[in-house]
């Protein structure tokens, strides 16, 4: 019986890699995890939290705004960027930190550096000059922003990464890319008075997301003051005397102090040594996994963005515990990918679980809609013009509510219980049932009575 240093090795310690190592090592499994940068990962260092920080941060000069309409004065406000910049970095050392002291206070071993496999059971740390074996390999290394290499003038730009630490706020921005990045980094800058413009090579931005949450989300992010051009992209970055020259493919040129890259993550399996351990990659550069989260080696397995499933913190995590139950509690466990609710930190907000009305007259055929807009109460007061955006999709043949789409205030927390009632495969007459909580927003999901739209629509159709 061959005898191995450890029982589990984790290559990454972000949110999925942690969790893993944490619940074998409690366990009483030996496990080591090794990472090449921070404790945390994307989420933690340079992802969900400190973005989250700065979604805070921007949005109070709209705050203030809207505090003038109720009276308050508000003195000329300021915004110092580096005393942010340092506070959000000592808060993600104190949650690395805690990261730390959970993964040593469960019993596994830290190793600062970055891990190569050299078989499908030894793995070298060159930094710390170590090779150790390992009875069960995770991959957890997550996914790196995308920069097209070939546009030319491409060094000159950054990606969410840098944009964490700019030494200072630039004067003009203009982002490229329409996902949840681009339009949160979007609504950050353009809060902190940033003139900001945002590019995309679609028709509307957040592909994939339900038509009207499209379309309502481009409105309102515009009456924020963000330049949304949509049907184009880069030709070519050029370094100016006074800037960045961004030119564009529709011949239209824009000149800012910063160029970020938005377009897109990566799973990050550079130099992970995945040949020598016999792991194959798909057709999209992710590792090839199947439904537990194994690879094509019976005992490598591998979770997080780096399979590029649902790349989402959160499911990261439920990969996580899926794997050890599957890999050392002989309890086979899947992941369901079903109805995962999901926000974009864009301003306004946008929540989302379910299908969208196109994906659910593809599945379904025939459903009903209800939609509502109307202006916040607390927005009407002052007479601010933004809007709400209240969607349920309804599958036509039970009154199942399987898809439930909000963009206004409150989206992300409210979709989190909406989540619940959607997963639990709730009617529109139980959520009708519910008696509303007044005065809210959130009302507005349960007192929606007429249908917006009826089709006859078939699947085929």
């Amino acid at each position: 019986m061959t005898t191995y240093d450890y029982d589990l090795f984790v290559i990454g310690a972000g949110s999925g890699g942690v969790r893993a190592a944490r619940l074998a090592a409690l366990d009483g499994k030996r496990v080591a995890v090794a990472e090449e940068y921070r404790v945390g990962g994307t989420c933690v260092i340079r992802g969900c939290v400190p973005k989250k920080f700065m979604v805070y941060a921007s949005d109070f000069a709209h705050e203030f705004e809207v505090a003038k309409g109720y009276g308050w004065t508000i003195e000329k406000a300021s915004f110092d960027w580096p005393a942010f910049i340092h506070a959000k970095d000592v808060e993600i050392a104190r949650l690395s930190g805690l990261y730390v002291a959970n993964l040593t206070k469960a019993g596994a071993d830290l190793i600062h550096g970055r891990a190569v496999l050299k078989d499908a059971h030894t793995i070298e740390i060159p930094d710390k000059n170590l090779t150790v074996t390992a009875e069960q390999i995770l991959i957890a290394t997550g996914g790196r922003p995308w920069i097209p290499e070939t546009l030319p003038g491409a060094e000159y730009a950054i990606t969410s990464e840098e944009a964490f630490h700019l030494p200072e706020l630039p004067r003009r921005i203009l982002i490229a890319g329409g996902g949840y990045i681009a339009v949160e980094f979007a609504g950050i800058f353009a809060g902190l008075g940033v003139e900001t413009t945002l590019i995309y090579r679609g028709p509307n931005i957040l592909r994939g997301f339900d038509d009207d949450v499209r379309s309502h989300l481009a409105d309102q992010i515009q009456r924020r003051g963000i330049q949304v051009i949509l049907g184009c992209e880069h030709e070519a970055i050029e370094k100016t005397s006074t800037g960045l020259l961004n030119k564009l493919k529709t011949g239209m040129e824009i000149e800012t102090d910063v160029v970020m890259f938005a377009t897109g993550r990566i799973p990050h399996v550079k130099g992970l040594g995945l040949e020598a351990a016999g792991v194959e990659l798909n057709e999209r550069g992710a590792i090839k996994v199947d439904d537990y989260s194994r690879t094509g080696v019976e005992n490598i397995w591998a979770v997080g963005d780096v399979t590029d499933r649902v790349n989402l913190t959160p499911v990261a995590i439920r990969e996580a515990v899926a794997f050890v139950e599957t890999a050392f509690k002989n309890n086979p466990s899947r992941v369901d990918y079903a109805d995962i609710p999901t926000a974009v930190f864009s301003q306004p907000p946008v929540g989302v679980v379910g299908l969208t009305e196109h994906d659910a007259r593809q599945k379904y055929g025939k459903v009903d809609v209800y939609m509502s807009r109307f202006r916040p109460m607390r927005f009407a007061f002052v007479g601010v013009e933004e809007r709400t955006l209240m969607k349920l999709i309804v599958r036509a043949e039970d009154g199942v509510v399987v898809g439930c789409h909000i963009v206004g205030p409150d989206a992300p927390e409210m979709i989190q219980l909406a989540g619940i009632a959607v997963k639990a495969g709730l009617t529109k007459v139980q959520w009708d049932a519910t008696c509303a909580v007044h005065p809210t927003a959130a009302e507005e999901l349960v007192t929606m009575r007429e249908k917006y739209v009826e089709t006859q629509l078939t699947a085929a159709e």
